[in-house]
């Protein structure tokens, strides 16, 4: 947390668990902002998505991630011919994702997209940076939703990840100029007082179901638009 040393880990107990979808094959869950993943170095971050939901699913496995301050739909699979089948599916970019953001100021295109190489900043994990030298290839695709009414200077986008980088879309917005209220990682300060909370969330899902072969589509409500 070298980063972020004012960072206390209090995630929100209520809902304890939002489970959207399950099946004998996989469950889907509404991540709240705040919460883990998965357990953390420390004892004091060892409460998860991934524990809370082994204490009544006790064969869920992760298949991804979302960032702690991140919120949104996160699948996981009850069997492991599904987790194999689901990870592929990641693997190969087979699913299809969608965010939505408020970020700060006024974004002028309507839509557009950022091609930046990502790598890890290592004096300052874990955050990451662009490194046009050593880094992995990351494409964000994004679209303005609407601009604030009220003169706030802010805009809602909606962003389709194409890779799956480490905090892509937190730095690709912030290298177009415009970074996610309530970043504490990468905002600057008017942007991170503007908002208690990341304002990301993952509002979409879509796989194929690894047992059916059905095409299914994932929703999560946006809790801050």
């Amino acid at each position: 947390m070298a980063a972020n040393p004012a960072f206390i880990y209090q995630p929100a107990m209520s809902p304890y668990l939002d489970i959207l979808y399950q099946d004998d094959a996989l469950v889907v869950l509404n991540k709240s902002s705040g919460l883990l993943s998965v357990p953390g170095r420390l004892p004091e971050h060892q409460d998860c998505l991934q524990h809370r939901v082994s204490r009544v699913l006790p064969k869920a496995s992760i298949v991804h991630r979302l960032d702690m301050a991140t919120s949104g739909i996160m699948l996981m699979a009850l069997s492991k011919p599904a987790h194999v089948a689901i990870s592929r599916q990641f693997e190969k970019r087979l699913t299809e994702k969608r965010y939505i953001a408020r970020v700060y100021g006024a974004v002028q295109a309507s839509e557009g997209s950022i091609e930046l190489p990502l790598s890890c900043d290592w004096p300052n994990r874990p955050k990451q940076k662009v490194d046009q030298l050593q880094g992995k290839n990351a494409l964000t695709h994004y679209r303005v939703i609407s601009l604030d009414e009220k003169g706030q200077g802010s805009t809602l986008v909606e962003l389709t990840p194409v890779t799956g980088r480490s905090h892509q879309l937190r730095v690709h917005m912030l290298a177009l100029g415009h970074p996610i209220l309530g970043d504490r990682l990468y905002a600057h300060n008017n942007a991170l007082t503007a908002s208690p909370r990341l304002q990301l969330h993952a509002q979409m899902l879509a796989i194929t179901h690894p047992v059916s072969g059905e095409k299914l589509t994932f929703f999560a409500q946006c809790p801050f638009n």
